[in-house]
């Protein structure tokens, strides 16, 4: 597959993320006719006006120039997911993939007694939904805890509650996070 163009790819970033051309500019703080212009080839950028311009559209300067398809089909497989840092006794895995699109997805795995860490935690101000696939797990939402969830249970809340996820069963729990529109890192 042939890369896309940088400015097709700006535009293809921008109208995802449901942005004005206005609205791309005010962020990266250039002009609507640089920004313009730039989609449509006309000009070029300076690598700090292309890093602002990645930074307003929620992506990193590579992904920018990634041969991969802007809105393109992804299948990741699950012995691929790439892993996160939990704490002792969870897994945490990304389903959503780089760049993150519209919303954010994580599946986490917890042993019995193992959480999302000693603390509640925050990240950003969007909407949540926790979903449990397996096993019972209890969700502290500020000073707030939940009663047990099962299977098929979710709750949904935003992410600037202080949140804190507890397997308090006898075994193993599993459990999917979905973000939108994703937090920053």
């Amino acid at each position: 597959m042939a890369a896309e163009p940088l400015g097709d790819r700006i535009r293809a970033y921008r109208l995802m993320r449901q942005m004005t051309v206005r609205g791309l500019a005010a962020q990266a703080q250039a002009s609507a006719s640089f920004i313009s212009q730039l989609e449509r080839g006309q000009t070029s950028a300076s690598v700090g006006m292309l890093r602002r311009v990645a930074v307003a559209l929620g992506i990193t300067v590579a992904d920018l120039f990634s041969e991969d398809a802007v809105d393109g089909h992804r299948i990741v497989r699950r012995s691929e997911r790439p892993e996160l840092h939990a704490g002792r006794g969870s897994r945490k895995y990304l389903i959503s993939q780089r760049p993150l699109q519209n919303l954010e997805v994580y599946s986490g795995e917890f042993d019995p007694g193992a959480s999302t860490g000693e603390e509640q935690y925050t990240h950003g101000d969007s909407q949540e939904i926790l979903l449990v696939l397996r096993g019972t797990v209890t969700v502290h939402l500020g000073d707030r805890e939940l009663p047990p969830m099962g299977p098929g249970d979710s709750v949904e809340y935003r992410t600037s509650i202080p949140h804190r996820v507890v397997n308090d069963g006898d075994e193993e729990a599993e459990v999917l996070w979905i973000i939108g529109p994703p937090t920053p890192d």
